[in-house]
């Protein structure tokens, strides 16, 4: 099932208009999640909101918003006050200007989005305002409110869409100053530069996100379905660190070496596996983690349990919805 749209409204480029529907491009549900759980009797933790000085359950409605002057002060502010100041430009994206995309610093970016056309009507306003955008090479730069809140907009074309990245506002980045006046100014020879640049040769190659592996969220999944199985967990062994480099040139000189050495074999393989872990890691992401992990045995009783002894792909095992709870 498609996500739903986080917003809807009208993307407006001085006069040309068109309804719009945001949609992000981005997801981390597909991520291993944990409930906190009673030891003791398997069941998840509730939180409750209390007073903070008597430790009394408060309601919904006793509880409002407020912005805290000192320890123990706090100014209130109501949901009608806050809707008194809500934004009017709720249901537009109005373009203000068009930049180039190396201006924009990448501190500046949070999130990407997909923008769409909403509905039958408007895709041929839609399409002159993305190519507008494709011709010019630039970015258009708009406004959007999302939860009473105002943000920027980069707008610019991806394939036959437009995608959105929110932008931060200057007070929300730090400057950069506060942490790099401290570094020192060092020297270095041509010989470590040019040692330095072969071993990055060594280690290029294209951007191929697909071949991106999350190594934690791997072995997350692994634990999870050996403690399904009642596979005894070994202890993993602490990885030595390396010490400190004494000479940083002879450190530049092995590390080529090492990379020499490893690159035949490296090559070899990733050529040879490359169209197969592509496939792998395309196909995890379309199904996404929660297909990895073993199915755990609930309501579904006997039928969930002969399909759990059922002899399972490897690259194809299903993600538990329910959790068994213990007795008490």
């Amino acid at each position: 099932m498609a996500p739903r749209a986080n917003w809807k409204g009208f993307l407006r480029l001085s006069l040309v208009t068109c309804p719009v529907a945001l949609y992000p491009a981005t997801s981390d549900t597909e991520k291993v999640s944990f409930n906190q759980i009673n030891r003791k009797t398997g069941h998840r933790i509730k939180y409750l909101k209390v007073d903070a000085e008597t430790g009394d359950e408060v309601t919904s409605e006793d509880i409002v918003k407020g912005y805290k002057v000192d320890t123990d002060t706090y100014i209130e502010v109501t949901k009608d006050e806050l809707d008194d100041i809500a934004l009017d430009s709720t249901h537009t994206i109005d373009i203000d200007e068009f930049v180039p995309k190396a201006d924009i610093d990448n501190r500046y970016l949070i999130r990407p989005y997909y923008l769409v056309p909403d509905g039958k009507v408007g895709h041929d306003a839609y399409a002159v305002i993305r190519e507008t955008i494709r011709s010019m090479d630039k970015v258009a730069i708009g406004r959007v409110v999302l939860t009473n809140r105002e943000h920027i907009i980069a707008l610019e074309p991806l394939e036959s869409g437009l995608m959105g990245t929110l932008l931060r506002y200057p007070y929300e980045v730090r400057s950069e100053q506060e942490y790099f006046d401290d570094i020192q100014d060092v020297k270095l020879t041509k010989d470590m530069l040019d040692l330095a640049k072969h071993i990055v040769e060594k280690k290029s190659g294209a951007f191929e996100p697909e071949l991106f592996e999350d190594h934690y969220e791997t072995a997350l999944i692994d634990l999870i379905n050996k403690k399904r199985a009642g596979t005894p967990i070994a202890a993993r062994s602490t990885p030595k660190t390396g010490g400190n480099v004494i000479n940083l040139m002879d450190a530049l000189k092995k590390s080529l070496a090492s990379e020499k050495d490893a690159a035949p074999a490296a090559k070899v393989a990733k050529e040879s596996g490359k169209e197969t872990a592509k496939a792998k890691k395309s196909k995890k992401r379309v199904e996404g983690q929660r297909e990895m992990l073993l199915p755990i045995s609930g309501k579904g009783g006997k039928e969930a349990a002969a399909k759990e002894a059922a002899p399972r792909k490897a690259d194809k095992p299903v993600r538990a919805t329910t959790r068994t709870k213990k007795a008490g």
